[in-house]
């Protein structure tokens, strides 16, 4: 197990910067989600830590060693990539072992080795099938299982399971959090799925253009989120978005939208007259059957356009006179397309940010 440290890392493709000064303190043990949209960056730095890539200037350590010029071989890591890579005409168990068996470690080892692996896995019974006898999920944990065999310093995943479908996937999640439990070995995790960040990580981070844009857990990225592209990016269906100017009429505080419209706020004194996006996530729109006089909220009149069952929930997107407004509800709530509905949120939910850098304010 390792720390690994990257300092000030910058990435050109000629003209294009890829990463731009990229820093970032991974702890002994740590499970790492590197999270973003496709183009930000995050398989390139993974694809640096590992060595397939050339840094353009930074410097990257592992276990306190820089190895900016270290052969991929020599870093001590084990990568784990979207596609398989497995030998088609060799058992699982050949799989599994080809890496230390070019080591030309004794059999004795090379047996336990490839026995605990399979054993953590759950790939015991199938030693002796070759992958095109395996489902997806099974091949993704053979990759796995090579990867576990080296007893790297560090683990590298290059978006896994993103080629399998939603059960598979939910299924990989439970089995790598369970697998990280056990070899307890640093890992840096890259996808483009929030829900596998949320649900993976020990600490996040979230990339745009090539820069951190945030690194939290995924309680504090997901409550406190650095910026109005990180709380957009983080949770599903996406926060609400009102812009506008808060302002202050006798002792009453609201915020005047771009179309003229205004929403009554409770007191937000530090902010009057700033130029603002509102935020509030749909889980935080609660929902009334009438208006509510309660000073602690703010109201919010909406028709029903489109109700959306996911079974435990439904999403309802309605119509207002400050644009599209996107609640999420249990299923027993009885709503109808055309019905007007009262949404009420509290202040402590409300998020506030600038409306030209995009920087969290409030």
């Amino acid at each position: 197990m390792a720390e690994v440290l990257l300092e000030n890392i910058n990435k050109n493709f000629g003209k294009i910067k890829a990463v731009d000064d990229f820093c970032l303190h991974v702890m002994d043990k740590e499970f790492i989600v590197f999270v973003g949209p496709s183009g930000c960056g995050k398989s390139t730095t993974l694809r640096m830590i590992a060595g397939l890539e050339e840094i353009s200037s930074g410097n990257i350590s592992i276990d306190q060693h820089i190895v900016n010029n270290t052969h991929p071989k020599n870093r001590d890591i084990a990568m784990v990539f979207q596609n398989y890579a497995l030998y088609p005409h060799l058992s699982v168990r050949e799989n599994i072992s080809f890496g230390i068996r070019a080591q030309k470690l004794p059999k004795n080892e090379i047996t336990s080795r490839t026995m605990e692996a399979a054993k953590i896995l759950g790939l015991d019974e199938l030693l002796d099938r070759r992958p095109g006898e395996l489902s997806g999920g099974q091949k993704q944990r053979v990759a796995m299982g090579r990867a576990i065999v080296r007893k790297p310093k560090v683990f590298l995943f290059d978006e896994p399971l993103s080629n399998l479908d939603a059960k598979l996937r939910h299924k990989m999640r439970v089995e790598m959090k369970k697998l990280h439990q056990q070899v307890q070995t640093t890992t840096i995790y890259v996808t483009h799925d929030q829900v596998e960040a949320m649900t993976l990580a020990d600490r996040i981070v979230i990339m745009k253009d090539g820069k951190i844009e945030q690194v939290g857990s995924p309680d504090e990225v997901y409550h406190k989120p650095n910026s109005q592209f990180v709380a957009s990016f983080i949770g599903s269906p996406a926060m609400n978005f009102f812009s506008g100017t808060l302002e202050v009429l006798d002792n009453m505080h609201f915020l005047r939208c771009d179309g003229g419209e205004t929403i009554d706020l409770v007191d937000w004194p530090d902010l009057i007259g700033s130029k603002l996006t509102m935020g509030i996530r749909p889980e935080h729109m609660e929902l009334k059957t009438e208006k509510s006089s309660k000073a602690v909220t703010t109201v919010l009149d909406a028709k029903v356009a489109v109700l959306e069952p996911m079974g435990h929930e439904v999403i309802v997107t309605c119509d207002s006179n400050i644009g599209e407004v996107i609640g999420k509800y249990t299923d027993n709530t009885k709503l109808k397309v055309g019905q007007t509905i009262h949404f009420e949120f509290k202040k402590e939910n409300i998020h506030f940010f600038d409306e030209n850098s995009g920087k969290r304010v409030s």
